[in-house]
C-alpha cells in the first residue's frame, strides 16, 4: 500500500489528475470520518474534507515520507476544521490551573458496563474547547506539544481542557455505570 501510494503522490506532484483521484478515492472515507469527530455537521465536514485535500495537492511538494500520507493529511484535515471551528468564534484561552490537581492523564479507563457509543456520545456534550482537545488527545493520539501547536495554546492549556474534559466525562457517564449496576 505505502508503495503504491508513493508512486500516486510522484505522479500527482507531476500534475497527473488520474492519480490525484486515486490518490482521494484511497483516503476520503477516513478523512471524511475525522472530519466528522470535528463537525457535527455532515455537509461542513465534506467541505472541510475537500479543502484539505486541495490544500495537501497543492502542498504536496511539503509532504515528506518520514510519515505517511495518510497521517500528513490527516493532519492537514484536522488543521481545516479547527479553522471552520475559529471562524465560528470559538477561543482557546489561557486558564488558570492553579487549583486543579494533576492526575494520571493516560488512565483512560473506563467501567466495562459502559459502551464505546456512550463515551463518544458524551464526548460530543462536552463543551467544544473540551471536546476539540480530548478528540485531538484520545482519539487523534496527540501529546499536548502537538495540540499546543495545533490550536496555538499553551502546553498548560492544553492539559487543563483535557483534565476539565475528563471530569465532565465522568460525571456524564456516572449514571451509565450507576444504572449498569442494578
Amino acid at each position: 500500500m505505502q508503495i503504491q501510494t508513493e508512486s500516486l503522490i510522484k505522479a500527482c506532484k507531476k500534475g497527473n489528475q488520474i492519480a490525484q483521484m486515486q490518490l482521494y478515492d484511497t483516503y476520503c472515507n477516513a478523512m471524511f470520518t475525522v472530519a466528522s469527530r470535528y463537525l457535527n455537521n455532515e455537509e461542513d465536514a465534506k467541505d472541510a474534507m475537500q479543502e484539505g485535500f486541495l490544500k495537501a495537492f497543492v502542498n504536496l511538494s511539503n509532504y515528506k515520507p518520514e510519515a505517511t500520507f495518510g497521517a500528513w493529511l490527516k493532519r492537514i484535515v484536522i488543521n481545516q476544521c479547527l479553522d471552520v471551528l475559529k471562524k465560528r468564534q470559538i477561543e482557546f484561552f489561557d486558564v488558570e490551573v492553579s487549583e486543579l490537581q494533576i492526575t494520571n492523564e493516560d488512565d483512560w479507563s473506563f467501567n466495562t458496563n459502559v459502551s464505546k457509543k456512550d463515551i463518544l456520545n458524551a464526548i460530543e456534550q462536552l463543551n467544544e474547547k473540551h471536546k476539540i482537545v480530548i478528540k485531538l488527545y484520545l482519539i487523534e493520539g496527540y501529546d499536548h506539544a502537538e495540540i499546543s501547536e495545533i490550536l496555538e495554546i499553551p502546553i498548560k492549556t492544553s492539559r487543563t481542557h483535557l483534565r476539565r474534559g475528563k471530569l465532565k466525562l465522568q460525571e456524564f457517564l456516572k449514571p451509565k455505570y450507576n444504572e449498569a449496576r442494578y
